[in-house]
C-alpha cells in the first residue's frame, strides 16, 4: 500500500509530540501536563489510524471493483475489525 503524505505528515507531528512530551518528563513538568499532552498524542495517533484505514478501505474497494468483485463487505468487515483491534 502506498501511504499519502497527510497521513506521514501526520505521524511526524505524533513523533514531535512524543519527543515533545519526553522533555517535558525531563525537566519534571507537572503530571497533569504531561498526561494532557500524552492524550493529545494518543488522539492523533487514532485519528491516523482512520485515515490509514479509511484510505485502504478506499484502495481494496477500488481493486474489487476492477477485478469484478460485487461484494466488497469483506474489506469493510476487515478495516472495522482494525479500528476495533486498535482500542
Amino acid at each position: 500500500m502506498e501511504y499519502s503524505q497527510q497521513a506521514k505528515n501526520r505521524v511526524k507531528r505524533v513523533e514531535g509530540q512524543i519527543r515533545g512530551i519526553l522533555r517535558m518528563m525531563e525537566e519534571g513538568k507537572e503530571c497533569k501536563d504531561v498526561i494532557t499532552q500524552m492524550s493529545a498524542a494518543r488522539t492523533a495517533i487514532d485519528r491516523t489510524m482512520g485515515l490509514v484505514v479509511s484510505s485502504n478501505l478506499v484502495e481494496c474497494v477500488m481493486n474489487a471493483e476492477e477485478r469484478g468483485e460485487e461484494d466488497p463487505k469483506e474489506y469493510i468487515e476487515n478495516a472495522v475489525d482494525l479500528l476495533v483491534k486498535s482500542r
